[in-house]
């Protein structure tokens, strides 16, 4: 290896600490608590039906907006579209007690409505990402406000099998593990256990990145992308002790989208109420929601518009770049209304 490449190795994994992120023109219309309601106003707007998006309760959403030209946020804004994005922020330990109903109805719910109002208009198009498509897919289940478009990009909906983590979910799923005591005691699941369990799944390919690096450490635009993307990749936020327990048990443990007796709010939640046109996105390189995990709601939901498409790349490949992916700039034309 030569100087020069070394010494931009060196200097973008430095610079990767605090790069500069989430550029995009916006405005918070809207907040609660810790989250912030954020809206993109499209510089040409040309589409009736604006975009609301759901992030990850683990993960900050600036992976939607890198920078100018390595943002999915300003591909929407660019081809037309205003667009919302509902970010829950960083929560405390005085958040401990909020659960998974909380977000659904008291932050996605509310969000939804006032970006409704803010808009002028009756429905929306949602994409929900990772475990913020399960909250979506929840979410179009129980709301009564009306949705045009679902799309989940990478979701986890049927938890029946999941990658490394066999034999710890057969022994939680046997009553050997038993976790809310443990969880109570802590109160809010602290992000490096988050972090460290995420590396524990995608083991080597943690790691790989930086071999990739050292290989492009002279590509100016590579490193620029790289030193983003890191950041995001060891960012992560923690999560209230009811919400983990709800995910643990009720969806990982039971599986109850798939099975069956999921119920927010009182309220059982049936996924035959979706009916708004689906287009669900998986890829085949990833090991932390892989495909199998995702298609399973093609057969839950009423949908008779529904669309699954598998993709080239891994779990972050669908909204790192800055354009949309294939074939959801198509899809998106031929299901929103032309102002």
């Amino acid at each position: 290896m030569n100087n020069g490449k070394l010494s931009s190795f060196i200097e973008t994994i430095s610079y990767s600490l605090d790069p500069e992120v989430g550029l995009s023109e916006k405005y918070p219309i809207w907040k609660k608590n810790k989250a912030t309601l954020w809206y993109y106003p499209s510089p040409n707007r040309r589409y009736k039906e604006p975009i609301f998006l759901i992030y990850s309760l683990v993960n900050k959403a600036y992976i939607l907006d890198l920078a100018p030209s390595i943002s999915l946020i300003e591909a929407f804004t660019q081809a037309g579209y205003d667009t919302y994005l509902i970010d829950f922020g960083i929560p405390g330990f005085e958040d401990r007690n909020i659960t998974i109903d909380d977000y659904l109805t008291k932050y996605i719910e509310k969000g939804y409505k006032r970006a409704i109002r803010h808009a002028g208009t009756d429905e929306m198009t949602v994409i929900g990402f990772c475990l913020g498509g399960t909250l979506a897919t929840i979410f179009a289940a129980i709301t009564k406000q009306k949705m045009k478009n679902l799309i989940l990009a990478v979701s986890p909906i049927d938890f029946s099998t999941f990658p490394v983590y066999g034999n710890w979910l057969e022994a939680l799923r046997n009553g050997d593990i038993y976790i809310d005591d443990l969880v109570d005691k802590m109160g809010m699941i602290p992000p490096s256990s988050i972090k460290y369990g995420t590396r524990l799944l995608v083991s080597p390919v943690a790691y790989s990145h930086y071999l990739a690096l050292l290989n492009q450490a002279n590509n100016p635009s590579y490193r620029e992308k790289w030193t983003r993307m890191n950041k995001w990749t060891i960012d992560h936020i923690p999560l209230s002790k009811e919400s983990f327990k709800q995910i643990m048990n009720d969806l990982i443990r039971d599986n109850k989208i798939v099975e069956g007796g999921l119920v927010i709010d009182n309220q059982p939640v049936d996924f035959q109420n979706i009916h708004c046109n689906l287009l669900v996105f998986s890829t085949k390189s990833d090991p932390l929601v892989p495909s199998s995990l995702c298609e399973p709601i093609m057969d839950l939901v009423a949908s008779k518009d529904k669309t699954f498409t598998l993709f080239e790349g891994g779990h972050a490949s669908l909204v790192a770049k800055g354009t949309m992916p294939y074939p959801m700039e198509e899809w998106l034309i031929n299901h929103t209304t032309l102002i």
